[in-house]
């Protein structure tokens, strides 16, 4: 009797801690799917919502099917339940994409991997409490040991997925190395009621966990190789660089013939190697030419350096710092040879900077001042030339602008477009507001604002946000053909006068070398067609009302 009590004991201890895995599992392959449908169909906010939402409705759904599930089979169901999850959770992701690069159902093969495993997760709760109900004296307390465990589980499975997944793993290896813990429940699982004699000892479940063991683990080993020539169909130039960090997906793709080099973030195009120039200089030079001081430059985005490149081609600025979100986006423009070329190595001398209460701490000492030596074409001797220091701060931008003191004379906005919620925030009017405090009263902004051809509403839904912010605007286009017609708003304090910035423009003269832009082309850049500025709607993106963010996903890229 002592002996059975014992192994009463540690079957419900067995269980319980199934349970808890299976609670951590499960978490981590809803995120994963809202990880992946967030990556393929974009708009994060309502991917997370609808994939969180359909799971929640199809695992509803799998706890009545359990209920069609003979007692005496129970133990089988949770095994089979185990290595379906596995074979299912592993490999959803890898297959979800090849159907996204071969296929135009691939929402179909999203959303059914969504609702199966949303499905399997029903059950498994169902199941294990019924099966412990025989290993527990009161129902109460089973309840309480199962469903503790799957929500402390959960608790742990999230953060194991922010913290540990999502900065070191693809999400293919993510979902294989959770297919693992899932294959390890139901191999547990199986042996222990084997040695009970609550499972008949057969070869027919050995040797589906043998298939699914050899499945799991092969797709383990091979994911990173799969994931390059799965991904390889979504680009027309062949991908060299392809990596997944904590933030986003980074695809760089390269075209030898024409030495056409092509940057992605989460799939979408950010320069062309071919035209980037008609993006950059305009976004650059026109501001730097037109505030009478320039020696503090504030880069928010940019972490692919081209917007740094420019503006360190003028001797009067003393220090830049580019703030961006991603240390691999900034690590990879710095030591990368191809993104280092393009961007003129322009995060050569730079360091990182750290955000502490103080403000801006020192993360690396380096020289403040980078001391270049060039040759006096009269003299034939070096002359010591003193350059700007340049520092990188990867954080989020707004939380920057939250903590640090002090003005900048230029501020460029290089942000993607804000398809995101994370993203439409650096779009808002507390944003702008945030920006305003930060500029010197003699100084300008420019702020990226998408396509106001193909993003109209888009466009001036930025113009309006940054206008409501008590800035006084300037917007203007140019032609990137890797883009389209593309947008930009240059800001200033209100107590400048419209007048004096027209003047300006007037007589502006730019006066480092470039190889788009000029004077006279920034001029027309100003020029819009008819009704091309004009609309009925008034909405301004905020924090608590993110208009824009249902514009650009929606409302935008009708042309397309």
């Amino acid at each position: 009797m002592h002996k059975k009590n014992v192994r009463i004991s540690f079957a419900s201890i067995l269980l319980a801690a199934c349970m808890f895995a299976s609670g951590a599992c499960g978490i981590i392959l809803e995120y994963i799917q809202a990880t992946l449908a967030s990556m393929i169909l974009g708009n994060s906010f309502e991917q997370w919502a609808m994939v969180i939402g359909l799971m929640l409705f199809w695992m509803g759904f799998g706890s009545l099917i359990q209920t069609q599930i003979p007692k005496k089979f129970l133990i089988y169901a949770f095994i089979f339940v185990e290595i379906l999850l596995a074979i299912a959770g592993g490999f959803s992701p890898t297959l979800t994409y090849i159907s996204y690069g071969y296929t135009s159902h691939y929402i179909l093969v999203l959303y059914f991997f969504v609702s199966f495993i949303g499905i399997m997760i029903g059950l498994e709760i169902p199941i294990i409490i019924r099966i412990n109900n025989d290993f527990s004296k009161e129902l109460s307390t089973n309840l309480g040991n199962i469903l503790s465990a799957d929500y402390i589980g959960s608790l742990i499975g999230s953060l194991i997925y922010v913290f540990i997944l999502l900065r070191f793993t693809p999400i293919t290896e993510a979902a294989f190395l959770t297919a693992g813990i899932n294959f390890s429940l139901a191999f547990i699982t199986f042996i222990y009621f084997t040695k009970a004699g609550l499972i008949k000892k057969t070869f027919f479940i050995p040797a589906i966990m043998v298939v699914t063991f050899c499945a799991v683990f092969y797709g383990y080993l091979n994911n990173r190789q799969w994931n390059i020539k799965i991904e390889q169909p979504l680009y027309d130039d062949p991908i060299i660089l392809s990596r997944t960090t904590q933030y986003q997906h980074i695809a760089i793709t390269h075209y030898k013939p024409f030495n056409e080099v092509r940057l992605f973030l989460n799939g979408n195009l950010q320069f062309c190697s071919i035209d980037e120039m008609r993006y950059h200089e305009p976004m650059v030079h026109p501001v730097m030419n037109l505030v009478p001081v320039k020696a503090r430059v504030l880069i928010l985005g940019g972490g692919d350096g081209c917007v740094l490149r420019e503006v360190l081609k003028y001797k009067e600025v003393k220090e830049v710092l580019l703030v961006d979100l991603d240390p691999a986006m900034t690590k990879l423009a710095k030591t990368h040879p191809i993104l280092k070329e393009i961007n003129n190595n322009a995060f050569k001398d730079s360091r990182l900077v750290t955000i502490t209460g103080k403000g801006i701490t020192p993360g690396i000492n380096r020289q403040l001042y980078i001391e270049a030596q060039n040759k006096n074409s009269r003299t034939k001797e070096f002359v010591t030339q003193k350059l700007a220091r340049v520092k990188v701060m990867n954080v989020d931008a707004d939380k920057f602008l939250n903590n640090v003191p002090g003005f900048w004379d230029v501020i460029i906005i290089d942000m993607p477009d804000p398809s995101t919620p994370e993203l439409a925030k650096l779009y808002s009017k507390a944003f702008y507001k945030k920006v305003k405090q930060h500029l010197s009263q003699h100084g300008m902004v420019v702020v990226q604002a998408t396509s106001p051809y193909l993003a109209k509403e888009s466009f001036l839904c930025i113009g309006r946000t940054i206008k409501s912010a008590r800035f006084s605007i300037l917007p203007f286009h140019e032609n990137v053909p890797s883009f389209g017609d593309w947008g930009w708003y240059l800001a200033w304090h209100p107590n400048i006068k419209r007048e004096k910035i027209v003047e300006k423009i007037e007589n502006l003269a730019i006066k480092v070398p470039t190889r788009f832009l000029t004077a006279s082309g920034f001029k027309s850049e100003l020029v819009f067609g008819k009704n091309e500025l004009e609309t009925k709607n008034r909405q301004i993106n905020t924090i608590l009302h993110p208009a824009l963010l249902t514009i650009y996903n929606h409302e935008s890229w009708l042309l397309e």
